[in-house]
């Protein structure tokens, strides 16, 4: 008998492989009836020395099957040869009244039952060929936080390769396992099994699960003993779309957001997005609880929503700082500021009592032993001013107000943080005046805008006329004119929060920095008052320039509460929400492209439930703290209408849309910005093209021809479901590609990772760095322009103290204090974060080709460090360096743990 390690033809990965020295095949062997080791009267061989015949006593209900046992091992004696199987077991520290049974099954050696399956079919036959069953036994191990359990196989000669693992948890609770090693010598000579999965109770699910070695093959290359389990695990992942999921289950679907309110609770209703012309939205994974009884399209709210049981934060992380802190955020520190503030309209008096919060702090109203939960997961926020005393919420002190006190204040860091902020996804080019809008005037008022050539003009007079300047693309804008308007009644009717729909343009300097020109803030006609609108511009007056501060505050809302649910929620979260469930149900693990993006995926699943659960959903953070209240939701559906495309959410294609680039072959990453210092896209364009040649090589690797492409039915239907389920509401839109050549997989490929790790990096790891002071970006405006009423009160107190007015405007100190904690958290990098180009997968580590291109696009992300650094340094960028300016480090690739302003991870992790 011969055992030879050899390589795969598809990616040259070691294999264990058994073959008789002779043409002959063994005999089949007799069975083991033991209800511990079949399920289901499925047949499995069981090894010689992992189970002996006291054991086989133990677990049989008749003498006869260990009669059988026996002439089952003499029979395979001198024609097997011995595989060691070591399974590496995360420690759970959820202890259960079960304990106990589990510890003597552990004791047993009947915990963990494994099932070798072949990669080849029987050749007399044609069927799959009989697994070979041993039970793995307890051991300790040398790994901190980790149990070993260690088995035996007899194998016999003509068994083929291995290719996958069948694992049994004959405990009463899951266990969580890392990996599996088969040794047949030495560690040279292992197979390798990256499993990094929850395995469910036997007595929750009898089916067994499967595990595939690490080998990647195309649909059409699967190993024959494989293919019908590689089908039949995508059916399992699939589910039948019926009952509600249960918390150890692994199932993939698709559903609306019916579960963002509760129409069983007065006022506490929300309209379902998704699934409507009205309103779109793309899917999120279904949960099947029951629907409510007010309205059968909802589905009720519980705690602890289910996702599929990998996709969920796990005690198993070295730190579940994230999970652990969300969570404390939401439940505990959210109510204890609440509670502390008795007046939750009140706002801040002066600005000095803003500064308080980050010398002072605010005490802590808290329920017993929740101050020590406070200590412990969020030490940064919670703080005890000495022995005994009570708790208080002191922040520290944003980067920006840290090296600039007033820097929020100006006109120039006003504009320079659209370029290089917190959103600087929402500028676009101005390419004629003057603006028109789209919307009925029948409804909203006259279609004009009242920003005219001549107001601009006399902005930039001196510097170019405004004819001078649209030629030149000098002229730039943030319009959420269209957008807004159709919400400013609904939104107006809510307690304590208004708005406008608004256009700002700005004017690009000599030295390459923006200068804010003038603010058009509209309120659309009702049946009682005729449309209002004006234009605010920097003046040399004392209430002018009050005015153009007031005008800035609601700017900066609306721009916040679109960044949160648009360039944030939607365009990252949401939108990637389809691409994780459709991975999994039509992608095998052993498919290349699954091994390509799952890792970034990461904990997406679970993050966008937590969202669903304490921040988008009624009485959340956004309802409660952004402008347009109850109706965010809305909103954001009406934006994924309007304005998101898949074919336009890589880097280069966004910035051709916005006019903030223009193709040129002859520039670096073929394209040639509108602004020069755009800090964003210049480094966003550094990790872009670097997902891009890693992708690159990846394909062709995997895919020689086009015509593999075209074929790989995994493939083309998981991106079938994405247009047609995940984003069904868009489904029939003409500008979806067509996966069918390098290039268009490729794009693809690199549009979704460059979302989940550059695009989410951009957006959010700046959070708390900007907004922490909220003067600078208020989430929400509480009353309207002085203006808009020259006979009101507002106007009189406003014309006596002007200050006063804008603190009012600002959000409350309920408000303010809970978004500030929430983007503190929101902000913070995990000690167990996973950054782009860090580590290689265990699928790729031994395909030479695919490790080396691996290898290419770590040292590239080492690179970006580097020349993010300089350019920080250069005094010629003025957009990023000068005095008082914080460097724009958001797409550096690397960080360590905390809120940094920096780093790149791979996947959408919070």
């Amino acid at each position: 008998m011969l055992t030879q390690f050899v390589p795969s033809p598809n990616n040259k990965t070691p294999s264990i492989v058994f073959q008789s020295s002779s043409s002959s095949s063994s005999r089949s062997l007799p069975l083991i009836k033991s209800l511990s080791v079949l399920q289901k009267s499925k047949r499995i061989r069981c090894a010689s020395e992992a189970v002996d015949t006291k054991q086989v006593a133990a677990m049989s209900a008749t003498p006869e099957a260990v009669e059988e046992q026996q002439v089952a091992l003499s029979a395979t004696k001198g024609d097997t040869t011995t595989v060691k199987a070591e399974v590496n077991v995360k420690m759970s520290t959820n202890i259960s009244l079960t304990r106990g049974l589990d510890d003597i099954g552990d004791l047993l050696g009947r915990s963990v039952l494994l099932e070798l399956v072949s990669a080849e079919l029987d050749q007399e036959t044609g069927d799959e060929k009989e697994t070979i069953g041993a039970y793995a036994h307890k051991k300790k191990s040398q790994n901190k936080g980790e149990v070993k359990y260690e088995g035996e196989f007899s194998v016999p000669k003509d068994f083929g390769e291995i290719g996958a693992i069948l694992v049994e948890n004959a405990h009463h609770k899951e266990m969580y396992i890392k990996d599996i090693i088969l040794m047949t010598g030495d560690e040279t000579t292992a197979l390798y099994f990256d499993c990094r999965s929850w395995v469910h109770s036997k007595f929750d699910n009898p089916e067994k699960r499967i595990f595939f070695t690490t080998k990647m093959y195309l649909p059409s290359e699967t190993p024959s003993g494989l293919q019908k389990r590689r089908t039949k695990e995508l059916e399992t992942l699939r589910g039948d779309g019926t009952g509600e999921r249960k918390c150890f289950e692994r199932i993939y679907d698709y559903d609306t957001y019916n579960d963002l309110g509760d129409p069983n609770v007065e006022g506490r209703a929300r309209p379902v997005v998704g699934g409507s012309k009205q309103l779109p939205y793309p899917r999120r994974c279904r949960t099947g609880r029951p629907k409510t009884k007010k309205d059968p399209l909802s589905e009720e709210r519980k705690s602890n929503v289910y996702v599929p049981r990998d996709e969920a934060f796990s005690e198993v992380k070295q730190k579940t700082f994230s999970a652990k802190t969300l969570r404390s955020a939401f439940h505990a520190l959210v109510p204890s500021i609440r509670l502390s503030i008795t007046d939750k309209k009140i706002g801040f008096s002066k600005f000095n009592a803003i500064d308080k919060l980050f010398m002072e702090g605010l005490p802590l109203s808290t329920e017993e032993g929740v101050g020590d939960l406070f200590h412990a997961i969020m030490p940064r926020l919670v703080k005890t001013i000495a022995q005994g005393a009570e708790d208080v919420l002191r922040f520290e002190t944003p980067a920006m107000i840290h090296r600039d006190k007033f820097s929020w204040f100006r006109d120039e860091e006003f504009a320079r943080q659209t370029l290089a902020g917190l959103n600087p996804l929402s500028i676009q080019l101005v390419t004629e005046l003057p603006f028109f809008s789209e919307l009925d005037p029948e409804i909203y008022g006259p279609a004009e805008s009242a920003l005219t050539e001549q107001i601009i003009e006399r902005q930039i007079k001196g510097d170019m006329t405004v004819k001078e300047a649209l030629e030149q693309k000098k002229l730039f804008v943030l319009d959420y004119h269209d957008l807004l308007l159709p919400f400013v009644h609904k939104v107006r009717e809510l307690e304590d929060t208004t708005l406008y729909g608004s256009r700002t343009v700005f004017f690009l300097t000599p030295e390459g920095t923006l200068r804010p020109v003038a603010i058009e803030l509209t309120r659309p006609k009702s049946p009682t008052k005729p449309q209002w609108k004006r234009v605010f511009t920097h003046s040399w007056d004392s209430t002018g320039t009050w005015l153009w501060r007031h005008a800035k505050a609601h700017v900066c809302a609306h721009d916040a509460g679109f960044h949160q649910l648009y360039s944030h929620w939607l365009r990252t979260h949401c939108s990637t929400e389809p691409y994780v469930i459709a991975l999994n149900r039509q992608l095998s693990v052993m498919h290349p492209i699954y091994q390509l993006l799952h890792p970034h995926f990461r904990y997406t699943l679970e993050i966008n439930a937590l969202a669903r659960e304490y921040l988008i959903s009624h009485g959340g953070i956004i309802e409660t703290s952004f402008s347009p209240g109850k109706y965010a939701m809305e909103l954001c559906s009406v934006a994924y209408g309007k304005l998101w495309r898949f074919d336009m959410e890589g880097l280069p294609a966004d910035l051709l849309r916005r006019g903030m680039a223009v193709e040129d072959p002859s520039a670096e990453h073929g394209l040639r910005l509108t602004i020069e210092d755009y800090p964003y896209a210049n480094d966003g364009l550094l990790i872009w093209s670097s997902i891009k040649k890693w992708v690159s090589d990846y394909v062709t690797r995997f895919y020689p021809t086009e015509a593999q492409i075209q074929q790989d039915s995994e493939l083309q239907q998981w991106w079938t479901e994405i247009r047609s389920l995940g984003h069904a509401d868009k489904q029939h839109e003409p500008w979806w590609p067509t996966l069918n050549s390098h290039s268009s997989l490729i794009e693809a490929l690199s549009t979704i990772i460059w979302v989940t790790s550059g695009h989410h990096a951009a957006v959010n790891f700046g959070q708390y760095h900007f907004s922490g002071y909220f003067p600078n970006r208020p989430t929400v405006t509480r009353l309207n322009m002085p203006v808009e009423d020259l006979q009101s009160e507002e106007y009189e107190k406003f014309l006596q103290k002007p200050e006063a007015t804008l603190l009012r405007c600002f959000p409350s100190q309920v408000q303010a204090t809970v978004v500030m904690s929430i983007l503190d958290v929101l902000s913070n990098h995990s000690p167990d974060e996973e950054y782009l180009g860090e580590t290689a997968e265990p699928a790729w580590a031994r395909d030479e080709e695919i490790n080396a291109a691996f290898e290419r696009f770590h040292g590239r992300m080492k690179e970006i460090e580097g020349i993010i650094d300089g350019r920080n340094k250069d005094p010629e960028l003025k957009n990023r360096c000068g005095a008082g300016i914080c460097p724009y480090e958001l797409l550096k690739p690397f960080s360590e743990p905390g809120v940094t302003g920096k780093g790149v991870p791979k996947s959408i992790t919070i």
